[in-house]
């Protein structure tokens, strides 16, 4: 990441921009017309293993398609499951608890074609209310309502506690394969954590400004070292773009609106999706006006 003494906003745009500008939507193309996507549907693109996956509410069916070209690879169609969680190689398929429950059934299969992998229960408290499963690799995160966090080697079978005064339960999550690290979103506040239940830092500034943390204005680097998103100032209606490291914590720049620019404060008003172009040094905005702007040093 190449950090500017000042970040400035953009006029020019890139060729997608143009298309954008031009308003001429033929030059893309549909995707899923088949699929019944509106909500509880859903599509989730996974650039890491280069999957899409899709649930069509309708039917009731989890698609996995090709990113590179959109082919329909497999379906997967179970109305006990609840979720399907999407790791490196792999995914985990949670179904609703056991009818006494007492327990969660678990299948991991190949993201490549389907096949399971390894089938487990996951035992659970009866009466209370499972907060989230969550999987990386082969740790499996568990936690449930005013209980320990567990973090379960789901081919050992060992386990770590964090004791639930430590470990609060976050609204999202973000898994850092790189670094073997996950960042937890809690209320404004972003943790960074280890998988032997550790802390790593805190951040000095970078408050986030979404309270239910929008996860579209966020953006980690591609080397999973830096964390880019719309946070609150202090005493000030408009947002700033705040640019931090994750390993430490430590602030490294920060965009804010000039007090006597009025483009640049709309461009920094309720910020709903960001973007850094790593190749190009720029970042790109959107907010809830409609309104898209491209800050390049």
């Amino acid at each position: 990441l190449l950090l500017p003494r000042s970040w400035q906003p953009m006029t020019s745009v890139c060729p997608i921009g143009r298309y954008i500008q031009r308003r001429e939507p033929e030059a893309g193309f549909s995707l899923f017309e088949s699929e019944s996507l509106k909500f509880p549907g859903f599509v989730e693109f996974d650039d890491v293993n280069g999957k899409v996956l899709t649930y069509s509410a309708a039917d009731k069916v989890y698609k996995v398609w090709d990113l590179k070209n959109y082919t329909h690879l497999y379906s997967i169609q179970d109305i006990n499951i609840h979720e399907i969680k999407i790791s490196p190689g792999i995914m985990l398929l949670i179904y609703h608890k056991s009818c006494n429950g007492g327990h969660v059934p678990l299948k991991i299969l190949s993201i490549e074609n389907g096949d399971v992998l390894q089938s487990f229960k996951h035992q659970v408290h009866r009466s209370k209310k499972i907060d989230f499963i969550e999987q990386f690799n082969e740790k499996l995160l568990v936690k449930q309502e005013h209980e320990n966090l567990q973090i379960v080697d789901v081919r050992t079978g060992c386990r770590t506690e964090v004791s639930s005064s430590q470990f609060l339960t976050p609204s999202a999550f973000i898994f850092l394969y790189e670094n073997q690290l996950f960042l937890t979103f809690r209320s404004r506040a972003v943790s960074v954590w280890n998988f032997r239940g550790e802390k790593v830092s805190n951040f000095e500034d970078h408050t986030l400004w979404h309270p239910d943390c929008n996860t579209n204005s966020i953006y980690i680097t591609s080397q999973q070292d830096i964390i880019i998103s719309y946070c609150k100032q202090n005493e000030s209606e408009f947002g700033s773009i705040n640019v931090s490291s994750i390993l430490n914590g430590k602030s490294i720049a920060r965009i804010t609106a000039k007090e006597s620019n009025g483009r640049e404060k709309a461009a920094l008003e309720d910020v709903t999706a960001l973007f850094y172009n790593e190749e190009r040094n720029e970042i790109y905005t959107g907010n809830s006006h409609g309104y898209i702007q491209i800050w390049s040093n």
